[in-house]
Formats: structure tokens, C-alpha cells, sequence
């Protein structure tokens, strides 16, 4: 991809970025909740979430002023989860993007109340920002959908209760679907809904993309996890090794990881050709896709 593209590419995301930041100030908050809340969100990210809601609303034909609250909310939840992921009595970390982890920045008390009130602040944004009762309820409702199949995700991470007769690989599909995937989908259909596809054939291609990308992109992450440093991450590397948690490489192998992931991307190109938009509609959205199977951080 060209420099020019790649630019055009991640344009919303200053969009979003400075709506965010409105939204936070004209909101009373406590200044060092503020302050926290403002830390967790605008540290170094990709904003792949934001992105994806922006680029599917575009997809089936909506404009980016409707994909701002449900980006900025997706955001503020993904920040959120982020927080509570780093908590020591979860991942226990303490780096995230290259900087202290909140807790480490702050405090534990304050980690844990600032990433409480992301969580609901994002309930709020999106209640409030969208003009259409029928639309916000149902954003609303796949932002809760979301959120809880994420938090899932973390239990089924960090607190398996699995069946025996549950595989590894299958217990494994089932922790990205819900920890990282959960979200990419919320994402994607948020962007859908709002952008006038609140149902039928397009909000369904848009759904099987998310779900090829949000698996693609665990596989990606699980492979990062073992073949780059922790300098290049700017989040330690091998931790799920060395916590001894399930990840692709660790049952079926680096190469097939790999093909895994080419397989997952073809998938999601796939489901973007049921689109009736044009395919210069979809464009950014492959683009996305293509970019998260081959980046290095």
C-alpha cells in the first residue's frame, strides 16, 4: 500500500480522536478521573475498532458524522478492557503501547474506577449522540452484546471453566471469538447499523467479515506473541507462553498458523464480495484486512 493510501486510510481516526476529547471535557468528571480516562484512551493505539465502525458505515453508504458515537464508544471500551486486562490481579502488566500501564501510571484505585467509567461513559455517548431512538437502541445493543461476550472472552482467558470433552483448539477459537473478536464484530455491525443497514443481506456480509477479521486478527497477535520482541511490541512478548495459555503456535505450529491466517483473510474478502455496494465501497475495509494479516505489532 502506498504512503498516500495509508494516510487517506486512517483519516477518521483524528475525527474520532478529537470527539473524543470534546466529549470528555464537556462531560463533568473528577479532574484525575478525567485525566486517567484521557491517559487510557489517547496512549499510541492502531484505533482498528474506531476504524472499522467508520469504514463499514462508509461500506453501506453512510456518511463518518454517523459513525462518530459508536467509534468513540467502541474505543472507550476497548480502552476499558485494556485497563482491567493489565490489573495485576489479571494479566498483571506493566506496559501497554509502549507506556506504564494505568495502574502503574495511577494507581490500582484509580485503574479500576477509570476503566468502570469508560465503560459506562460509552453506554452514554451512544445514547445520547444518536438522534434515532430505533438506531441508538440498537447500537445500544450490540455495544452490550459486545462488551459482555468480550468480558466472557477475559473469563474463559484468565478463569476457563470448559467441559473435558472440549478441545484445545476449541477452547481456544472460543476465547479469540469472544475476547478480541467479540468486539471487532460489535464494531463492524455498529458501523452497519448507523449507516443504514440495519438489517438483511449487507449487515450479514458485514458480520462474516468481522467474524473472519477478529479471528484473523488473534491468530496474528498469538504469532506476534513469539516471533517479536518486546522493544518492537511495546507490550511484553511470550507472556502467554510463559503463563502457559493456549494460543495457535502453541497447538498447531508457526506454518500452520500462518496459512491459517491467509485462509481467514481470503474469507473476509469473501464476504465482502456479497456486498451490493461497488467495490470501490469496500475498498478500505480490504485494505484493513490485508494490512492486520501482515503487520508487525
Amino acid at each position: 500500500m502506498a504512503a498516500t493510501d495509508s494516510s487517506v486510510m486512517f483519516e477518521p481516526i483524528a475525527h474520532v480522536e478529537r470527539y473524543l476529547d470534546a466529549f470528555f471535557d464537556a462531560r463533568p468528571l473528577p479532574r484525575n478521573l478525567r485525566a486517567a480516562v484521557k491517559y487510557a484512551v489517547f496512549g499510541p493505539g492502531k484505533r482498528l475498532r474506531p476504524l472499522l465502525v467508520v469504514r463499514a458505515c462508509e461500506a453501506v453508504g453512510g456518511k463518518i458524522v454517523q459513525a462518530l458515537p459508536p467509534a468513540a464508544a467502541i474505543e472507550m471500551i476497548h480502552c476499558f478492557s485494556l485497563v482491567h486486562d493489565d490489573l495485576p490481579a489479571m494479566d498483571d502488566d506493566d506496559l501497554r503501547r509502549g507506556r506504564p500501564t494505568l495502574h502503574k501510571h495511577t494507581n490500582e484505585a484509580m485503574a479500576i474506577l477509570a476503566g468502570d467509567a469508560l465503560m459506562g461513559l460509552a453506554f452514554e455517548i451512544v445514547a445520547t449522540q444518536i438522534a434515532d431512538p430505533a438506531v441508538s437502541r440498537q447500537v445500544l445493543h450490540e455495544l452490550a452484546i459486545g462488551t459482555n461476550d468480550m468480558i466472557n472472552g477475559q473469563v474463559y482467558d484468565t478463569l476457563p471453566d470448559f467441559d473435558a470433552s472440549v478441545t484445545p483448539i476449541e477452547r481456544l477459537r472460543t476465547i479469540h471469538r469472544n475476547k478480541t473478536g467479540a468486539l471487532i464484530r460489535c464494531s463492524c455491525r455498529m458501523g452497519a447499523i448507523v449507516g443504514g443497514a440495519a438489517s438483511g443481506a449487507a449487515l450479514e456480509a458485514v458480520s462474516d467479515y468481522a467474524d473472519a477479521i477478529g479471528l484473523m486478527f488473534q491468530v496474528v497477535d498469538d504469532l506476534l506473541d513469539v516471533t517479536q520482541t518486546t522493544e518492537h511490541l511495546g507490550k511484553a512478548a511470550n507472556k502467554d507462553a510463559d503463563k502457559g495459555k493456549l494460543t495457535y503456535p502453541g497447538l498447531i505450529g508457526i506454518d500452520a498458523s500462518r496459512a491459517e491466517v491467509a485462509r481467514l483473510q481470503k474469507a473476509a474478502h469473501a464476504a465482502l464480495d456479497r456486498l451490493a455496494a461497488p467495490r470501490d465501497g469496500t475498498r478500505h475495509l480490504r485494505e484493513l484486512c490485508d494490512m492486520m494479516a501482515v503487520r508487525t505489532k
